[in-house]
Protein backbone atom coordinates (compact mmCIF):
# COMPACT_ATOMS: atom_id res chain seq x y z
CA UNK A 1 0.00 0.00 0.00
CA UNK A 2 1.16 3.49 -1.25
CA UNK A 3 1.97 5.39 1.51
CA UNK A 4 -0.63 8.36 1.38
CA UNK A 5 -3.16 5.72 1.52
CA UNK A 6 -1.77 4.40 4.21
CA UNK A 7 -1.82 7.24 6.40
CA UNK A 8 -5.55 7.48 5.05
CA UNK A 9 -6.31 4.68 6.44
CA UNK A 10 -4.44 5.37 9.80
CA UNK A 11 -6.11 8.75 10.09
CA UNK A 12 -9.94 6.71 9.30
CA UNK A 13 -9.21 4.66 12.34
CA UNK A 14 -8.20 6.87 14.56
CA UNK A 15 -11.29 9.13 14.34
CA UNK A 16 -13.45 6.10 14.24
CA UNK A 17 -14.25 6.35 10.36
CA UNK A 18 -14.86 2.95 8.66
CA UNK A 19 -13.16 2.64 5.45
CA UNK A 20 -12.26 0.14 2.82
CA UNK A 21 -9.55 -0.72 0.81
CA UNK A 22 -10.69 -1.93 -3.01
CA UNK A 23 -7.51 -3.44 -4.65
CA UNK A 24 -7.41 -4.66 -8.00
CA UNK A 25 -6.10 -7.85 -7.94
CA UNK A 26 -4.58 -7.73 -11.78
CA UNK A 27 -3.07 -4.76 -11.78
CA UNK A 28 -2.48 -4.26 -7.65
CA UNK A 29 -4.36 -0.58 -8.16
CA UNK A 30 -5.82 0.78 -5.09
CA UNK A 31 -8.82 3.31 -3.93
CA UNK A 32 -9.97 4.04 -0.82
CA UNK A 33 -14.39 4.23 0.17
CA UNK A 34 -15.54 5.69 3.01
CA UNK A 35 -18.38 4.19 4.39
CA UNK A 36 -20.20 7.17 3.76
CA UNK A 37 -19.38 7.32 -0.10
CA UNK A 38 -20.24 3.81 -0.30
CA UNK A 39 -23.79 3.76 -1.56
CA UNK A 40 -22.77 5.82 -4.86
CA UNK A 41 -19.80 3.42 -5.61
CA UNK A 42 -19.98 1.34 -8.48
CA UNK A 43 -19.51 -1.86 -5.83
CA UNK A 44 -21.77 -0.26 -3.39
CA UNK A 45 -23.97 -3.82 -3.02
CA UNK A 46 -20.21 -5.12 -2.29
CA UNK A 47 -19.33 -2.34 -0.02
CA UNK A 48 -22.46 -2.48 1.99
CA UNK A 49 -22.22 -6.18 2.59
CA UNK A 50 -18.78 -5.92 3.22
CA UNK A 51 -19.11 -3.41 6.03
CA UNK A 52 -22.47 -4.48 7.54
CA UNK A 53 -20.96 -7.72 7.98
CA UNK A 54 -17.48 -6.82 9.13
CA UNK A 55 -15.95 -9.30 5.98
CA UNK A 56 -12.99 -8.52 3.87
CA UNK A 57 -12.24 -11.16 0.66
CA UNK A 58 -12.19 -11.46 -2.66
CA UNK A 59 -15.05 -10.75 -4.65
CA UNK A 60 -15.53 -10.73 -8.47
CA UNK A 61 -17.22 -7.75 -10.53
CA UNK A 62 -17.78 -6.79 -13.97
CA UNK A 63 -13.99 -5.32 -14.25
CA UNK A 64 -12.59 -8.85 -12.39
CA UNK A 65 -11.73 -9.49 -9.33
CA UNK A 66 -11.33 -7.33 -6.48
CA UNK A 67 -10.18 -7.70 -2.80
CA UNK A 68 -11.93 -5.61 -0.16
CA UNK A 69 -10.65 -4.99 3.02
CA UNK A 70 -12.68 -3.17 5.57
CA UNK A 71 -11.11 -1.24 8.51
CA UNK A 72 -14.50 -0.67 10.96
CA UNK A 73 -13.95 0.72 13.94
CA UNK A 74 -14.19 -0.94 17.57
CA UNK A 75 -18.50 -1.57 18.34
CA UNK A 76 -19.44 0.23 21.41
CA UNK A 77 -22.32 0.15 23.33
CA UNK A 78 -23.10 3.11 25.30
CA UNK A 79 -26.19 2.37 28.48
CA UNK A 80 -27.37 4.91 30.38
CA UNK A 81 -29.03 3.28 33.75
CA UNK A 82 -26.74 0.65 35.70
CA UNK A 83 -29.52 -2.06 36.45
CA UNK A 84 -30.38 -5.58 36.55
CA UNK A 85 -30.85 -5.22 32.80
CA UNK A 86 -27.35 -3.77 32.10
CA UNK A 87 -25.43 -6.33 34.20
CA UNK A 88 -27.38 -9.18 32.42
CA UNK A 89 -26.36 -7.47 28.60
CA UNK A 90 -22.75 -6.64 28.98
CA UNK A 91 -21.17 -9.80 29.29
CA UNK A 92 -22.51 -10.92 25.75
CA UNK A 93 -22.11 -7.21 24.14
CA UNK A 94 -18.43 -8.00 25.20
CA UNK A 95 -18.42 -11.69 24.20
CA UNK A 96 -19.52 -10.68 20.61
CA UNK A 97 -16.46 -7.24 20.59
CA UNK A 98 -18.64 -4.58 22.06
CA UNK A 99 -16.38 -1.82 24.10
CA UNK A 100 -19.30 -0.53 27.07
CA UNK A 101 -19.99 2.01 28.31
CA UNK A 102 -22.39 2.40 31.43
CA UNK A 103 -23.24 6.25 32.58
CA UNK A 104 -25.62 6.55 35.84
CA UNK A 105 -25.43 9.73 38.14
CA UNK A 106 -27.04 7.55 41.06
CA UNK A 107 -24.14 6.70 42.29
CA UNK A 108 -25.43 3.71 44.52
CA UNK A 109 -26.21 2.16 41.60
CA UNK A 110 -23.23 2.84 39.31
CA UNK A 111 -20.34 1.15 41.52
CA UNK A 112 -17.40 -1.02 40.20
CA UNK A 113 -18.61 -3.83 42.58
CA UNK A 114 -21.71 -4.38 40.08
CA UNK A 115 -19.68 -3.47 37.19
CA UNK A 116 -16.55 -4.34 36.83
CA UNK A 117 -14.04 -3.72 33.98
CA UNK A 118 -16.15 -1.73 31.79
CA UNK A 119 -16.17 2.42 31.32
CA UNK A 120 -18.51 3.51 34.39
CA UNK A 121 -19.45 6.99 34.76
CA UNK A 122 -21.72 8.04 38.10
CA UNK A 123 -22.19 11.16 35.75
CA UNK A 124 -25.32 12.87 33.85
CA UNK A 125 -25.45 11.99 30.44
CA UNK A 126 -25.25 14.93 29.38
CA UNK A 127 -22.20 16.26 30.15
CA UNK A 128 -20.21 12.72 29.86
CA UNK A 129 -21.84 11.47 26.46
CA UNK A 130 -20.29 14.06 24.03
CA UNK A 131 -17.00 13.13 25.49
CA UNK A 132 -17.08 9.82 24.80
CA UNK A 133 -18.77 10.66 21.28
CA UNK A 134 -21.56 8.33 19.72
CA UNK A 135 -20.70 7.37 15.79
CA UNK A 136 -21.97 4.72 13.27
CA UNK A 137 -20.21 1.79 14.88
CA UNK A 138 -21.87 2.81 18.41
CA UNK A 139 -25.51 1.28 19.96
CA UNK A 140 -27.32 2.86 22.77
CA UNK A 141 -29.59 1.99 24.86
CA UNK A 142 -31.70 4.08 27.57
CA UNK A 143 -32.73 1.90 31.09
CA UNK A 144 -33.36 3.87 33.75
CA UNK A 145 -37.21 4.78 33.39
CA UNK A 146 -36.18 8.33 34.68
CA UNK A 147 -36.74 10.83 32.20
CA UNK A 148 -34.30 13.05 33.88
CA UNK A 149 -31.95 10.80 32.96
CA UNK A 150 -32.68 9.23 30.22
CA UNK A 151 -34.06 11.66 27.74
CA UNK A 152 -30.87 13.99 27.93
CA UNK A 153 -28.94 10.90 26.75
CA UNK A 154 -31.45 10.04 24.03
CA UNK A 155 -31.26 13.73 22.41
CA UNK A 156 -27.77 13.28 21.79
CA UNK A 157 -28.72 9.78 20.52
CA UNK A 158 -30.93 10.38 18.00
CA UNK A 159 -28.77 13.54 16.86
CA UNK A 160 -26.10 11.11 16.20
CA UNK A 161 -25.07 8.44 13.65
CA UNK A 162 -25.31 5.58 16.25
CA UNK A 163 -26.86 2.24 14.66
CA UNK A 164 -29.41 1.33 16.89
CA UNK A 165 -31.40 3.28 19.91
CA UNK A 166 -33.39 1.48 22.27
CA UNK A 167 -35.53 2.64 25.14
CA UNK A 168 -36.92 0.55 28.32
CA UNK A 169 -40.46 0.94 28.86
CA UNK A 170 -43.79 -0.18 27.85
CA UNK A 171 -46.35 0.94 24.89
CA UNK A 172 -47.30 3.81 26.91
CA UNK A 173 -43.80 4.83 28.86
CA UNK A 174 -42.71 4.34 25.13
CA UNK A 175 -45.63 7.17 24.04
CA UNK A 176 -44.73 9.69 26.40
CA UNK A 177 -41.23 9.21 25.83
CA UNK A 178 -42.01 10.19 22.27
CA UNK A 179 -44.26 13.18 23.10
CA UNK A 180 -41.38 14.86 25.17
CA UNK A 181 -39.09 14.63 22.78
CA UNK A 182 -41.77 15.49 20.13
CA UNK A 183 -41.79 18.56 22.20
CA UNK A 184 -37.90 19.53 22.22
CA UNK A 185 -38.32 19.15 18.33
CA UNK A 186 -37.27 16.01 16.85
CA UNK A 187 -39.20 14.64 13.88
CA UNK A 188 -41.45 11.80 13.42
CA UNK A 189 -38.96 9.96 10.93
CA UNK A 190 -36.39 10.86 13.79
CA UNK A 191 -38.23 9.41 16.59
CA UNK A 192 -38.78 6.26 14.34
CA UNK A 193 -35.35 5.38 15.02
CA UNK A 194 -36.28 4.84 18.80
CA UNK A 195 -36.73 1.25 19.83
CA UNK A 196 -39.27 0.88 21.81
CA UNK A 197 -40.60 -1.28 23.64
CA UNK A 198 -36.70 -1.94 23.43
CA UNK A 199 -35.78 -5.61 22.15
CA UNK A 200 -37.22 -8.05 20.21
CA UNK A 201 -40.48 -9.39 20.80
CA UNK A 202 -39.57 -12.89 21.74
CA UNK A 203 -41.50 -12.72 25.20
CA UNK A 204 -38.78 -12.14 27.35
CA UNK A 205 -39.56 -12.50 31.29
CA UNK A 206 -36.80 -11.51 33.69
CA UNK A 207 -33.58 -9.30 33.25
CA UNK A 208 -31.64 -12.24 31.44
CA UNK A 209 -34.50 -13.05 28.74
CA UNK A 210 -34.85 -9.13 27.97
CA UNK A 211 -31.15 -8.83 27.70
CA UNK A 212 -30.73 -11.50 25.21
CA UNK A 213 -33.79 -9.96 23.37
CA UNK A 214 -31.73 -6.59 23.05
CA UNK A 215 -28.77 -8.12 22.20
CA UNK A 216 -30.97 -9.97 19.22
CA UNK A 217 -32.22 -6.46 18.54
CA UNK A 218 -28.76 -4.50 18.32
CA UNK A 219 -27.15 -7.80 16.18
CA UNK A 220 -30.62 -7.38 13.51
CA UNK A 221 -29.83 -3.34 13.46
CA UNK A 222 -26.21 -3.83 12.62
CA UNK A 223 -26.15 -6.35 10.46
CA UNK A 224 -29.69 -6.48 8.89
CA UNK A 225 -30.19 -2.30 9.22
Amino acid sequence: MKRELLAQVLAAKAARRPIAVVTTLATGEQRLVPREAAAVDPLAVILDKAFRFDKSGVEQTEAGEVFVTVHNPPLRLVITGAVLIAQALIPMARAVGYDVWVVDPRGAFATGARFPDIHLHAEWPDEIIPQIGLDQRTAFIALTHDPKIDDPALELALASEVFYIGALGSKKTQGSRLERLKGKGFSEAQLARIHGPIGLNIGAVGAQEIAISIMAEMTKALRLG
